[in-house]
């Protein structure tokens, strides 16, 4: 079994045995009542990609392709619109997070980068002043929220470090989520911001190095019980997935999904259905 599906049983043991129930969640399943978790606080996972540890779990099949894909909505097209979302990616599940009627989710996410061009401004420290400690892009800005309403972000901070070893430049990644649904946006969320630190790598001529995500509430939702045990008991053939970036010649903006490449991943089917808390 991967290094990732251990850390992944862990911790689902660790939430469903010593986890807290929240109390008055704001989120709702569809039918109206109410979406509470139990979860556990300042959970704390570190991937070294420079050495194939890649996290995504094969405990059940995950859609890393539709996730690069929003990735690149948010970094790439800048954009909070939901109709280049669709239109562009055939991605549908922010539809229940449309506000007002006007086709976006808010001032948030690529609406929040544009503003304040996060992306250039980012890789320009990197290649001015890479042994800088002030790399960080920051999705949190209250000033946003301030004016429109929507979802914050759950994944909301990125920080980066450049390290050199022997000549050779590596890039460092740290993500920061307030939030995670585990079971179902978890690897989701880890496998998006490793696409971007291999994106913000290619375009400074850097290596990737490592990977880490801290996580303050680390929760599951009470219907999803079932799939976490059902996990629990899936227990997957050794494998080494690996995400590589064929972009070679292409600028940040360039790269596409297909630009990406998945090796050796053979999740555990059928696939699990969830209830969403919207």
């Amino acid at each position: 079994m991967s290094k990732t599906d251990l850390e992944f049983k862990k911790n689902i043991r660790e939430i469903l045995e010593n986890g807290n129930w929240d109390e008055n969640p704001r989120p709702i399943y569809e039918d109206g009542y109410a979406a509470n978790t139990k979860f556990i606080a300042q959970v704390y996972e570190k991937y070294d990609l420079d050495k194939d540890e890649f996290p995504i779990t094969s405990l059940r099949p995950i859609n890393w392709v539709n996730a690069i894909k929003e990735l690149l909505w948010i970094y790439s097209d800048q954009t909070s619109n939901l109709n280049v979302l669709e239109n562009k990616y055939d991605i549908h599940w922010w539809n229940s997070w449309s506000i007002d009627g006007d086709g976006t989710i808010g001032q948030r996410y690529g609406a929040t980068v544009r503003q304040y061009d996060l992306i250039n401004r980012l890789i320009e420290g990197l290649k001015d002043a890479p042994f800088s400690r002030r790399h960080i892009l920051n999705l949190w800005q209250e000033q946003d929220f301030k004016e429109t309403s929507g979802l914050l972000p759950c994944a909301f901070q990125s920080s980066y470090t450049v390290r050199k070893i022997e000549g050779e430049y590596y890039l460092d990644a740290t993500l920061f989520c307030r939030s995670s649904d585990y079971l179902v946006s978890g690897h989701i969320n880890m496998i998006q911001y490793v696409a971007l630190q291999m994106m913000l790598a290619h375009e400074c001529g850097f290596k990737v190095g490592k990977f880490v995500r801290f996580t303050q509430n680390l929760h599951i939702y009470n219907r999803h019980f079932d799939n976490a045990y059902e996990m629990l008991d899936r227990n997957p053939e050794h494998q080494n997935p690996v995400l590589k970036l064929n972009a070679e010649g292409k600028s940040f903006y360039e790269i596409t999904v297909d630009d990406f490449e998945m090796i050796n991943y053979n999740p555990i089917k059928p696939q699990l259905k969830f209830d969403l808390g919207i």
